[in-house]
C-alpha cells in the first residue's frame, strides 16, 4: 500500500526540529517556561535520551496515523480491505479495487494536499487535546497558544511530507 514506508521514519524526525526551533528560549521557550510554570533548574536534569527516544517513536506512530488522514488511497483500501479477494483478479471485487486505483491512485497525493489536511488534523484533533488538558491543568490561553502553534506547524509538515513521499 505505501510506496516508500522509509518516510514515515523521516516524518518522525518532523516534531523533534520544529520543537527544537519552537521551544528556543529564542523563540517561544521562555514564553512557554512561563506559561507553564515551569524555570530552568525544573527542566535540568531529565534523561534526554528517554525523552527524545520516545518522541521520535511516537513521532513515527503519529506519522503513520495520519497517513489515514491524507492520503485518500487509504480509504479506498479499507473500504474493499474486508473482501478476501480484493487482490485477486478476475474477481468482481478484484476488478473493482484495481480499476478504482487505476483511475484514482495517485489522486491528490502531493505536499499541497497534505498540508490542507494538516491544517484540518490541528484545528480538529490537537487544539482540542491541548485545550481540554490545559483546562484541566488550569493553563492559560498564551499556554494552549503556544502548543497549538507548534502543533500546527508540526502537522503541516508531516501531513505534507506523508502526502507526497510515503
Amino acid at each position: 500500500m505505501f510506496d516508500n514506508p522509509i518516510f514515515f521514519l523521516l516524518a518522525g524526525l518532523i516534531p523533534l526540529v520544529v520543537g527544537a526551533v519552537w521551544y528556543n528560549p529564542k523563540v517561544f521557550g521562555n514564553a512557554w517556561m512561563k506559561a507553564a510554570g515551569k524555570t530552568e533548574e525544573e527542566l535540568a536534569g531529565a534523561n534526554m535520551f528517554v525523552i527524545f527516544g520516545l518522541t521520535y517513536l511516537l513521532s513515527v506512530i503519529l506519522a503513520v496515523g495520519v497517513s489515514g488522514l491524507t492520503i485518500h488511497q487509504n480509504g479506498v483500501f479499507q473500504l474493499f480491505a474486508m473482501d478476501p479477494n480484493m487482490m485477486v483478479a478476475g474477481t468482481e471485487t478484484g476488478d473493482l479495487y484495481k480499476a478504482v486505483m487505476d483511475k484514482f491512485g495517485d489522486t491528490h497525493r502531493s505536499f499541497g494536499h497534505g498540508m490542507v489536511h494538516g491544517a484540518f488534523a490541528s484545528v480538529l484533533i490537537a487544539l482540542p487535546l491541548i485545550a481540554i488538558n490545559a483546562l484541566f491543568e488550569r493553563r492559560g490561553g498564551k499556554y494552549i497558544l503556544i502548543h497549538y502553534g507548534y502543533w500546527l506547524v508540526t502537522l503541516l509538515l508531516m501531513c505534507g511530507v506523508v502526502c507526497q513521499f510515503v
